[in-house]
């Protein structure tokens, strides 16, 4: 998702169209953060590895 947007924010800008670049913008910001969660989601809850 992050390259896809580094991809939509580059054409968009080259292109001149606002809507492209802006979209790149949006989908940069929300791959950051699924990459974010992502990463930190890896410890246990409560001493178990599983939880149900």
């Amino acid at each position: 998702m992050i390259v896809l947007g580094l991809i939509l924010l580059i054409v968009g800008y080259l292109l001149g169209i606002s809507l492209l670049t802006t979209a790149g913008i949006i989908l940069l910001l929300i791959g950051a953060v699924l990459a974010l969660v992502g990463s930190v989601g890896h410890r246990p809850i409560g001493g178990r590895r599983h939880y149900y």
